[in-house]
Formats: structure tokens, C-alpha cells, sequence
């Protein structure tokens, strides 16, 4: 029969030393509460766990703790566990500082994420309960390396409905978001001796560095006001756009470019790379459907859940064309790399319809709070103008030439985060300067959206 300590308490490592046991027991006890090892608050073991663990006699423990009680290092309470007092941690000699944490800014406006207080606990907690319920054991275990097939399967439903693609669970492999997706086809390229990506001009900078780190070299297209150029590909092995919803401009690849790319991919057996980059918030216009549904043999279709729930889950999704998966796979390195559970959530949050009624709910909410920063721009800043506001959870604010420093400097004061287009564009992209704020509107909380709405009024040109 297992002793009782063997299965109740709470693991504590220590390593005794110097003159007599319990002396050796108080110093490491008092060490480790001295260094911060044991936080304030901490729950110690029982004194009968520790000496069974230790091999010492329980009054030994006890004692131990009582010295260091009556030294103000622990805390006991009749009825209740000893527990590390709450006190000043003193950091070992020769440890180096701490880094202060830079400072928090009262209003984020910063493109990228969702309203993270929106997220939908309650019928995500639902469906997390229904999927473990119903989950096989075998879920539990290494998973398939394409991603749970549950979930593959619930994503080829909802896109080619949603989104227009093709898509096959056979040929859709889960990731952990769009960042991994791309260095996963950046590794694919670079095995078949690509050395050029082709991207648009003004994008974010952590994807063409992904391309960079393996060895690719990105090679910016023209941007007008028709999306992006695709008259200048030539020989480069891949192409990256986000035709649906550019980031950051804020419009769509005109149609005549769209059948351009496929055109060109179809013609040098180039890849093209569409990342649906927030392609389920949509205001004043029609759903626009996928590249991939143009051509599904050459086009990747990359989505994340980051924009629509949330990037901490880190769920993304490649849906890639024949052939192309084995070597996506090898560069995968053959594992799963998201959680089982997490998947067989996100599967029946959207079989059971909870997705499509989150994302009309939050649609809505955005499009109020777009109305209202475009009616607030047309009161207390008639100067500057708002682009690509039909459609995403960030919008373009052209500023009057030469003063995009300026606000950013302002915003700072008003302690506001917000990025200036600048920051997108690429180093080597030959675009028209233009000044302008890439505001998030999607960013802050609802309680505080008035809030950082008034706060980016007080920096822009009147």
C-alpha cells in the first residue's frame, strides 16, 4: 500500500548542507527564500512530506520550520500550510540587475491584434468541454504532423464555404500561425534552389526577415492604387501578397491583377503565397473569395485564427497544392505542432456554427467603431484622410506632407502607441513617399476605445 506522503503534498527541492541536519535543512530553506527560489506565498510541504522526501525525521522538519518562522522567513497558521513570508527579495552578490520594464502606453493603437477582451471564453469553454468529451484517446498521443484531421476537415468546409477556396483536408496542413507557415515555405523554396521572393511593397518587416533567415532575398513590386504590380515578376520563385485586404494600405488586388498573378504562376510554375491576412472583416463591400479558388495548383492559401479570435492560440492553417505537402512536411520535421486539444476546439467551434456567429458579432463592433473614427476624423481633422476603411480592423490616416514624425512624436507625449506607414514599407521598395498613421482600431478594449479615439485627435493636424 503507497504511504500517504508519496501521494499527497507538494514537491520541494533542497540540498542540505553544512553542520548537523537540521541546521544543514534551515540554511537551504532560508536560502532559497532569501534568492527569491521560493516567492512569497509559497506553499512549503508538510513537515511529515518533506522529512519522508528527505529521508530525516519529521521534528527535524518541524523544527526547522519554526526556527525560521520566529525569524520572520516563514509563516504557519493552526489549521493552515507554513508558507514563505511576503518580504524583500535579496538577490544573490554578483546577480545582474533586473531590466525595468519600458513603460505600458494608455492607449494602444498598434495594427495587429483583435479586441483580445472580446475573445469568447464562455462558448469556447463550451466547446473545448464538448470536444474533450468526444475526443478519441488517441488524441492524446503524437498527432499527425498535417494536424488533426478533425480539424482539417472543419477547415475545408468553412473556407470553401467562407472564403471560396478548394480546399481538400488532404492537402490543408495546421501550423502555428501564418509566421510559422512561411518559414516552413521559405525552407521548401530554399531546398528547390530559389533564391528571390517577390512581396509588396509595404507589408511587415518580420515576414520578409523570415524569408531572409533562409536565404531568400525579397524583391519588392509596385504599388499604385490598384494594389499591387504584378507586371515586373519575372523569374522569382514565389510570390507574397495579401489580395484580399492589403497590410497596411487597406484595399484589394484589382481583379485584372489577380488573374495576372495566376497567370504568371501558371506560366513560370512560380508559388504564389496569399496570405488572408483579416479576410473575415468585411463593411461596405462584397466578400471578396480567395486566389486560391483561381488556381489551386500553384496558389498557397495561408489563414490564421489570430485576427478573427486570437494570436495567442497560435493556430494557422496552409492550404497547399498537390505535391507540395511532403515537402512542407519534411520541412516541418514530421510533428504536430499545436495542441491536440486546441484543434479539436477550434474543429467544433466551427462546426458547431459558434465561429460564424462570433465573427458577424464582431464585425459589427468594428464597423461602429470605424463609423466612429471616420465621423470624428470629419470633425476635428478635415485634413487628414481616411484610406481602406471597407474592410479589416486597421485603417490608413494620410497626413498632410512632412508631418508623419511629428504625430508619432505627439502620440508619444499623449502616450499613445501608434506605427506611421513608413515602418511598412520595404528598404528597397521605390514607392512615392507618403505620410500617414496605420491606426488599429481593433486594438483596445471596448471600454477604452473613446478613450484612445479622443487621444488620436489631439495628434493630428486640424
Amino acid at each position: 500500500m503507497a504511504k500517504p506522503w508519496a501521494t499527497f503534498g507538494v514537491d520541494l527541492h533542497l540540498e542540505p548542507t553544512g553542520g548537523g541536519v537540521r541546521r544543514g535543512l534551515t540554511d537551504a530553506l532560508r536560502e532559497a527564500v532569501r534568492t527569491g527560489r521560493l516567492a512569497p506565498g509559497t506553499r512549503l510541504p508538510s513537515s511529515r512530506a518533506l522529512a519522508a522526501d528527505l529521508g530525516v525525521a519529521r521534528n527535524t522538519v518541524a523544527d526547522a520550520y519554526a526556527d525560521l518562522v520566529a525569524e520572520g522567513w516563514l509563516t504557519a497558521r493552526q489549521g493552515s500550510a507554513t508558507r514563505v513570508s511576503d518580504r524583500t527579495v535579496v538577490p544573490p552578490a554578483g546577480a545582474p540587475p533586473r531590466p525595468r520594464e519600458p513603460g505600458r502606453p494608455t492607449h494602444n493603437l498598434v495594427p495587429g491584434t483583435p479586441d483580445l477582451a472580446s475573445f469568447p471564453r464562455a462558448q469556447w469553454l463550451k466547446a473545448a468541454r464538448r470536444a474533450l468529451a468526444t475526443a478519441p484517446y488517441q488524441a492524446l498521443d503524437y498527432g499527425d504532423p498535417r494536424g488533426r484531421i478533425e480539424l482539417r476537415t472543419a477547415l475545408a468546409g468553412y473556407l470553401s464555404r467562407a472564403r471560396g477556396v478548394r480546399a481538400d483536408p488532404e492537402h490543408i496542413l495546421v501550423c502555428a500561425g501564418f509566421s510559422h507557415g512561411l518559414r516552413l515555405l521559405g525552407a521548401v523554396l530554399r531546398a528547390r534552389g530559389a533564391r528571390t521572393v517577390a512581396v509588396e511593397s509595404y507589408g511587415l518587416d518580420v515576414h520578409w526577415n523570415l524569408l531572409a533567415a533562409a536565404g531568400l532575398r525579397t524583391v519588392p513590386l509596385p504599388f499604385d492604387e490598384r494594389g499591387t504590380d504584378p507586371g515586373e515578376l519575372t523569374d522569382e520563385a514565389a510570390v507574397l501578397l495579401t489580395p484580399a485586404h492589403q497590410f497596411p494600405m487597406g484595399g484589394t488586388l484589382h481583379r485584372d491583377r489577380r488573374a495576372a498573378v495566376v497567370e504568371w504562376a501558371r506560366r513560370t510554375g512560380g508559388l504564389v503565397v496569399e496570405d488572408d491576412y483579416d479576410g473575415e472583416f468585411r463593411y461596405d463591400r462584397q466578400p471578396v473569395g480567395a486566389l486560391q479558388g483561381l488556381d489551386p495548383d500553384h496558389v498557397v492559401h495561408a489563414g490564421t485564427a489570430s485576427k478573427s479570435l486570437a494570436p495567442g492560440l497560435r493556430l494557422g492553417w496552409l492550404v497547399l497544392p498537390p505535391g507540395l505537402m511532403e515537402e512542407v512536411l519534411a520541412a516541418k520535421g514530421g510533428i504536430d505542432s499545436c495542441g491536440s486539444l486546441d484543434q479539436l476546439t477550434l474543429a467544433e467551434f466551427l462546426v458547431s456554427g459558434a465561429y460564424d456567429r462570433h465573427v458577424r458579432a464582431a464585425r459589427l463592433r468594428y464597423r461602429r467603431r470605424r463609423d466612429a473614427l471616420v465621423a470624428e476624423l470629419a470633425r476635428r481633422a478635415p485634413r487628414v484622410h481616411a484610406t481602406g476603411i471597407a474592410a479589416g480592423l486597421h485603417v490608413v490616416l494620410r497626413l498632410p506632407p512632412g508631418t508623419e514624425q511629428s504625430a508619432l512624436r505627439a502620440a508619444a507625449w499623449q502616450g499613445l502607441a501608434v506605427h506611421g506607414l513608413h515602418r511598412y514599407q520595404h528598404p528597397e521598395a521605390t514607392v512615392e513617399r507618403r505620410d500617414a498613421l496605420v491606426v488599429g482600431y481593433g486594438t483596445p478594449p471596448d471600454h477604452a476605445w473613446s478613450g484612445a479615439l479622443e487621444a488620436l485627435c489631439a495628434v493630428l493636424p486640424e
